[in-house]
């Protein structure tokens, strides 16, 4: 059985495209450019699937039409939109140093100079020109830090943390 902690999400699966099982794929990580995947792994209600590949072509930087084995009709297509698309960590070739964003989502978020656990990053908003990290506290709260390289002091993918020399002040907001 795979578990949520083994992959990340890279996107979603939209409508059909065509009569022969394709499915619009949105994209959010750079993964295709990096690795030669077999197969995907696919939330259906819930449980974590693989899916292997048949075949896939970008239809623009953001959307990709795949072909999944097994499923050969616009009808059998039809049942994974909305699935969100998840890839295995293991099979990522990205090391500490190259890692993508969307791969430290669950990561924790530890201020480096008191050494204590700030939170659980959640999303990475890069929708403005300074990222964000969007955490969620133990206590639930939602925060917003600045994901600034120079800031970030160590990522390490086998602990799942990022330790951070997080601005004095800006946890007390």
């Amino acid at each position: 059985m795979i578990r949520r902690d083994e992959v990340y999400k890279i996107g979603k699966l939209g409508k059909p495209h065509g009569v022969k099982g394709e499915i619009t794929f949105a994209i959010t990580d750079d993964v295709f450019d990096r690795v030669d995947a077999e197969y995907l792994v696919l939330d259906i209600d819930g449980i974590l699937v693989p899916f292997y590949l048949e075949e896939y072509r970008f239809k623009n930087d953001e959307n990709v039409l795949v072909k999944f084995e097994d499923i050969d009709t616009q009808e059998q297509a039809r049942n994974y939109t909305g699935c969100e698309v998840f890839f295995p960590r293991h099979l990522s070739d990205s090391d500490e140093e190259n890692m993508s964003w969307a791969e430290i989502i669950g990561f924790h978020l530890v201020d480096a100079v008191s050494g204590k656990v700030v939170g659980t990053i959640d999303h990475v908003d890069d929708s403005t020109l300074n990222l964000l990290f969007e955490v969620t506290t133990d206590a639930g709260d939602e925060i917003l830090i600045p994901a600034s390289n120079d800031l970030i002091e160590e990522v390490s993918a086998e602990k799942k943390e990022i330790r951070m020399a997080i601005p004095e002040g800006l946890l007390d907001l």
